[in-house]
């Protein structure tokens, strides 16, 4: 049976801090002869694949939670090689040092992100094979191996929890466009963040099952950029009228599965912040680690109003009271809504950007085929249906659950 064009599965879980201030989706990866589980961040907002390199000296050795990190050793792997300023995924890549890489010069390729929350890595990119879970059949899978390029960390932000980022952007670098080019996929993916529990699915092929309404990714932007049409709360639409002529009509939305929280520019932030507290005329509010704080004793979905936003082709992301409110006390919850100004650039501080509060516990489809993003509200502790291009069959992928405890995993 061919082995091209066939889904992809992905193991993955979560981490879930105690005040729920950041929560960290992560699958695991399999890099190398012999192979060695990487366990890295998913993040839609970035391009590069990276781990943390052996050789890095300031690289962290442990996360915060006691638990060693893995580091790549090009020298320990047989099918490990460096990536060279000659090879055209070199001159491709977004975020390669060109202008210090030099085609002829047979020097390694070296790569530098920094991403919108301060953070940075940099390192060299080097080559390996990759074994992937090819879906066979209903909640099946067998492995499939392939040479991927991948940045080496030497230089890490020492907060991070894991071994690495996922970047999933839509540059021609990432994992996804590699898979792509060699022919074993289309570039279609997916995932469904449990955040209920944790865990959840991620998938590469055409989801079949449950149905996706969609709406058109905006045309030459470096992110997954949508058109914002609307925003209600609480049955009442809110002004988004900006002095910019491109956004009177809609508003650019990031997606971005990077981010924990949601970023909303300043003037439409206080007005959800007021629409959302007008059943609770007196509630005192307080900051606390940048969050806005309140003491409130009901049930958050009965207490305050969910929040719908619209966008172009009529697809609407409803977000519950449950996904953007989280206790910092007993009786104390706090929002995760943040002001864009106080993360983004100055010139960029307009800007919606939708991150895990808002995505999870929903099934949201990426199709860079047909250039379009879509989502459904789903049950991501179950399965979905997705489309073996090779026979036309389809198969369940299932949901993958991985207990704060558990330090290696497999599925």
């Amino acid at each position: 049976m061919a082995e091209t064009l066939r889904p992809l599965s992905f193991s993955s879980a979560a981490i879930i801090p105690q005040l729920y201030i950041r929560m960290l989706y992560f699958t695991n990866i399999t890099i190398g002869t012999p192979p060695v589980d990487y366990h890295v961040h998913i993040d839609t907002g970035s391009n590069t694949l990276w781990v943390n390199c052996h050789d890095c000296e300031s690289c962290p050795k442990k996360n915060r939670f006691g638990v060693e990190f893995k580091r790549y050793d090009l020298a320990a792997s047989s099918t490990g090689k460096n990536v060279t300023c000659d090879e055209d995924f070199c001159r491709a890549a977004s975020s390669s040092s060109n202008n210090n890489c030099p085609a002829g010069s047979g020097r390694q390729c070296e790569y530098s992100v920094a991403y919108v929350d301060g953070d940075k890595t940099a390192g060299f990119f080097v080559r390996d094979n990759f074994g992937f879970n090819q879906v066979t059949g209903n909640l099946q899978t067998s492995t499939m191996n392939e040479s991927i390029a991948f940045g080496c960390s030497m230089s890490e932000d020492p907060t991070k929890d894991v071994d690495g980022i996922l970047g999933l952007g839509l540059a021609n670098e990432t994992i996804l466009a590699q898979l792509a080019s060699s022919g074993k996929v289309k570039k279609v993916f997916s995932h469904c963040l449990d955040g209920n529990r944790g865990g959840g699915i991620f998938a590469i092929g055409e989801v079949m099952d449950p149905k996706v309404n969609r709406t058109p990714l905006v045309p030459n932007e470096s992110h997954y950029s949508v058109n914002l049409k609307s925003l209600e709360v609480g049955g009442q639409l809110l002004n988004l009228s900006t002095n910019s002529p491109a956004m009177r009509l809609s508003r650019r939305t990031i997606i971005d599965s990077g981010s924990s929280l949601a970023y909303l520019p300043s003037e439409v932030y206080q007005q959800v912040l007021e629409k959302m507290t007008t059943k609770h005329p007196g509630l005192q509010t307080r900051i606390e680690q940048g969050f806005t704080c309140f003491q409130y004793n009901g049930t958050d979905d009965d207490g305050f109003p969910i929040v719908y936003f619209h966008f172009e082709n009529s697809l609407i992301l409803p977000v519950h009271p449950h996904s953007f409110l989280f206790r910092f006390t007993d009786n104390e919850y706090c929002i995760g809504w943040k002001n864009s100004s106080s993360v983004l650039p100055s010139d960029e501080s307009d800007i919606f950007l939708l991150g895990d509060i808002v995505l999870s516990n929903k099934l949201v489809v990426y199709d860079l085929e047909n250039q379009t993003i879509g989502w459904t509200e789903y049950n991501c502790s179950s399965s979905i249906k997705v489309r073996d291009e090779a026979t036309g069959n389809v198969y369940g992928v299932g949901s993958h659950l991985i207990s704060s405890n558990q330090h290696s995993f497999c599925f």
